[in-house]
């Protein structure tokens, strides 16, 4: 199993709040990717505290022989662990009002991967057929068009569409989406923040990294993105098996 991680301030930003960190766990992988949200440095602290503080809690409760269910409570309990120290440190400083982030993971074991998040950064699945998102974004318009408000067509073009319904962070607790994915052969997972999917389709997505291949897709979304007009932080992650 190979995983492969990249990140960039973009075009436009003073600086970059997304967060990436990927490892091994035996022969599994574990990666995160963390967009952070907030004042002056507040969401660039909180995207790394959400980094080292979900990889302290999986790392402190991981053992071989965890069932599927053990596995995915220990995503939940490592999202929790972060929000935790989020929302205390947010409150403990003014200067930190309104720090939050989200968050996506993913758990690949030999034959199944265990997805969670927070937020609107995303999970992919690569195939050869396509590529499809596995994680619901927690923003406005997800919300409407969930309430038969607006159309699925709206959603890309909605002026609310980077506004967060929930992030880790933001309140006393935080509710965790989980998905398990089981597989024979082989599977191929991409996690990003919005920098790459808030501005580019899944078409392209899919097209850059058939073209590129494992070795140069990190590299290859990136300057997607950035082509793009780079108008946010853009991070990846790319696991392979």
């Amino acid at each position: 199993m190979r995983f492969r991680s990249g990140t960039d301030i973009g075009l436009k930003r003073e600086e970059n709040q997304d967060a990436v960190r990927c490892e091994y766990f035996g022969h599994n992988v574990l990666a995160v990717v963390c967009d952070g949200m907030g004042g002056e440095r507040a969401g660039r602290e909180a995207s790394r505290i959400a980094i080292d503080e979900f990889f302290q809690r999986f790392s402190d409760g991981y053992s071989e022989g965890l069932s599927d269910d053990d596995i995915r409570k220990l995503l939940i309990s490592s999202v929790s662990a972060a929000n935790s120290i989020i929302y205390t440190k947010a409150r403990l400083d003014f200067k930190n009002f309104g720090m939050g982030t989200t968050c996506v993971a993913a758990f690949v074991t030999s034959d199944t991967a265990f997805i969670a998040n927070v937020g609107d950064s995303r999970a992919y699945l690569i195939t050869d057929r396509g590529i499809h998102q596995i994680t619901t974004d927690h923003n406005v318009p997800s919300l409407l068009y969930e309430q038969g408000k607006i159309t699925e067509a709206e959603i890309a073009v909605h002026p609310q569409r980077h506004m967060l319904v929930r992030a880790v962070g933001v309140d006393k607790t935080v509710l965790t989406d989980t998905f398990i994915l089981d597989y024979e052969d082989k599977i191929h997972l991409l996690l990003c923040s919005d920098g790459l999917s808030g501005y580019c389709i899944d078409e392209e997505i899919y097209d850059t990294i058939s073209e590129a291949g494992f070795d140069g897709s990190v590299e290859a979304l990136i300057k997607l993105a950035l082509d793009k007009g780079g108008r946010d932080n853009v991070t990846v992650a790319l696991i392979w098996d």
